[in-house]
């Protein structure tokens, strides 16, 4: 790790935090991933090699521990590392209400699913498998066809046909879903846009909304008359 050169405490702690995708580990660690292949699903942009190398320096800075070995091994976090939940909180909220415009390399339908599938409300969800298929009219026709399969045992998602019925699917840009998911509007507004569509019974349309729900920066409040630092990019 480079060093500061200072004795700041906040410099010491930046010599293991500062590099790029550090805390976005930490943050997918505190999210519950604890396996290789889930963290990069939460850092779908991560080389495999930097994800490797930056556990390694987490690690000998005592921040997470290694458990197992080849393909058991496991990651987690020591108390160290759990102190950083209010850090990467604070991050979440201020990024949320002072960086809020959205560049094209910004949108990763796969970040953006992977998100979804593990902060499902499954109590809101039908008992039966429940399939929602999601047509992205706004990226490459390879990246455009995903669907969440939703049951009592808990959910998943495809980005090919999983051959299950589908219960309803949503025809939407991947930005007005990732806009709807964070926040940054709500689903009556998106909805009621005429670019985001649900087709399926009246039921399905009513309650899917509620089902799939936003993320835990919708709960952020953004301030008024504010541009954000990123909207002239």
């Amino acid at each position: 790790m480079a060093s500061y050169g200072q004795f700041c405490p906040m410099a010491k702690a930046m010599e293991v935090l500062d590099e790029r995708w550090t805390l976005l580990v930490v943050r997918e660690l505190l999210l519950g991933s604890t396996h290789f292949n889930e963290l990069r699903r939460g850092v779908p942009k991560m080389s495999p090699a930097l994800l490797s190398k930056r556990l390694r320096t987490l690690e000998r800075a005592g921040v997470i521990t290694r458990r197992g070995s080849g393909q058991r091994t496991s990651y987690h976090l020591t108390a160290s590392g759990q102190e950083l939940e209010p850090v990467v909180r604070a991050l979440q909220s201020w990024g949320t209400r002072w960086v809020g415009e959205l560049g094209q390399e910004d949108l990763d339908p796969h970040l953006l699913f992977w998100d979804l599938r593990r902060t499902l409300h499954l109590e809101e969800w039908p008992r039966r498998r429940t399939v929602v298929a999601f047509l992205l009219t706004d990226v490459e026709p390879r990246v455009s066809h995903w669907w969440l399969v939703v049951s009592a045992e808990g959910a998943d998602v495809c980005d090919f046909d999983p051959g299950y019925p589908v219960d309803a699917t949503v025809r939407t840009p991947l930005r007005l879903l990732t806009r709807v998911w964070r926040g940054d509007c709500g689903w009556t507004e998106a909805l009621s846009g005429g670019q985001l569509d649900v087709l399926g019974t009246r039921e399905m349309s009513a309650a899917l909304p509620r089902w799939i729900g936003q993320s835990s920066a919708a709960l952020v409040p953004r301030p008024r008359g504010v541009v954000s630092t990123s909207a002239a990019h």
